[in-house]
């Protein structure tokens, strides 16, 4: 039967000399032999039990319950329960660090968007959650329509290029500044704005959002209710505001 020292169980295993040795002051395996001089010595077995430790270990088990483990009359029925409640306990975790992640990206666009905007719960992430998708959708719509209504105008303004049929193009231009003013009175309406400063949110004038300076998450306003000049988060707000 094959010896090992501490060393070569540590080699063998892929872990520390010192971690072994602790492995044997927890008294979780201990060496199987001693020789006068103090060398621990190890045996086949006990290196398979320090891999299955090491497996153990990995998967988030205590030393407590592999010591446990190895100790019982039947090893095997204990592992496999311990097992289960650790799968049961990584899905939860797994839940849990996803939601997080959920808010971290929240909180990232407005650290990146440089908006202190003061969150005091869960609670308040989760619902600043569902106004960016509500908010994704209004600006979604716009978007089509935008794009819906520009094709057909330069299908038009083509027309008269290579055809030299004008009517379709200077018939559809004002129905088209017409589109655009209604589409944008629609996006009017469905945001707001909230303000890092005093953290209420406004409805600017039109003409204020229409030509206010901005970046993809905000816009340069005046808050209304504070007074503050800076950029202030968008926001989806149907119905009434400050």
């Amino acid at each position: 039967m094959s010896k090992y020292t501490t060393g070569e169980m540590a080699k063998l295993c892929d872990v520390s000399v010192r971690t072994v040795q602790f492995y044997d002051a927890r008294g979780v395996l201990h060496p199987s032999e001693l020789t006068d001089g103090g060398r621990r010595l190890y045996t086949d077995d006990d290196l398979t039990k320090l891999r299955l430790v090491c497996i153990l270990k990995a998967i988030g088990l205590s030393l407590d319950s592999i010591k446990g483990i190895l100790e019982s009359d039947a090893p095997e029925k204990i592992l496999s329960l311990l097992l289960d409640e650790q799968l049961k306990h990584l899905s939860g975790e797994i839940k849990e660090r996803q939601r997080q992640i959920e808010v971290i990206k929240v909180i990232k666009e407005s650290v990146r968007n440089m908006i202190a905007a003061p969150v005091n719960s869960i609670q308040d992430i989760e619902h600043m959650m569902k106004n960016k998708k509500s908010l994704r959708k209004v600006q979604g719509a716009l978007i089509v329509g935008c794009v819906f209504v520009d094709l057909i105008q330069i299908s038009a303004a083509l027309l008269w290029i290579i055809k030299g049929i004008w009517l379709p193009f200077a018939v559809g231009l004002p129905f088209t500044l017409l589109f655009f003013f209604l589409i944008f009175r629609m996006y009017h309406k469905n945001t707001a704005y909230t303000c890092p400063e005093c953290n209420k949110t406004f409805r600017p004038t039109f003409r204020e959002t229409v030509f206010a300076p901005r970046d993809p998450k905000a816009r340069r306003l005046t808050c209304t209710n504070c007074g503050n000049k800076g950029y202030c988060v968008e926001v989806y707000a149907k119905g009434e505001v400050v």
